[in-house]
């Protein structure tokens, strides 16, 4: 069991503290108690996720978050309002396996602030949470299945939220070429 989580920034819309993202990222994952890890997580800007979204989900346009499951069912894919996972099974006493993607895009981010008056930086860790409850199990395609992940999605949110200024998000760190996330 180990734990592998790479971060890669591939948008321009918005300067991202991948250090601090890498370390929320880390804290949802010990939250989760989720101990073996292969996970990577990808910044685009709105033609990359257009792209992803039509080719695998077959959805015209962007999208804010995409999931790939590589622990069942390799290379399913799961988006935001339509995932086609199984049903949810967390259980708490387990040590799970989470092997898979997350697309976040920043673009998508930054439009939802106005209409959800929050931030650009907390609607990227939103994703990241959301994307990482669909490896977990959650699904969002069902209403009930979809007010549960919610539920889940805003508890946990409002924890980093406590635990971290995540306005910092949007203030890039420089990193020695030698470091890598």
């Amino acid at each position: 069991m180990g734990m592998s989580v790479i971060l890669v920034n591939r948008q321009r819309a918005r300067k991202v503290n991948l250090r601090m993202l890498k370390q929320i990222a880390d804290a949802l994952l010990a939250d989760l108690k989720i101990a073996d890890v292969e996970l990577g997580v990808y910044l685009v800007a709105a033609p990359e996720m257009t792209q992803l979204n039509e080719k695998f989900l077959r959805h015209q346009g962007s999208t804010d978050v995409i999931t790939f499951n590589y622990t069942d069912n390799a290379g399913q894919a799961s988006r935001l309002s339509h995932s086609k996972k199984k049903k949810y099974v967390d259980r708490q006493d387990a040590c799970p396996t989470v092997h898979g993607e997350i697309f976040i895009c920043v673009d998508e981010a930054v439009e939802q602030t106005r209409r959800f008056r929050t931030n650009w930086q907390s609607e990227i860790v939103r994703y990241l949470v959301h994307g990482v409850l669909h490896l977990r199990g959650y699904d969002d395609s069902r209403p009930g299945e979809r007010r549960k992940m919610k539920q889940a999605e805003n508890r946990l949110l409002r924890q980093f939220s406590r635990r971290f200024s995540l306005a910092q998000l949007g203030r890039a760190v420089k990193l020695s070429p030698c470091k890598s996330l």
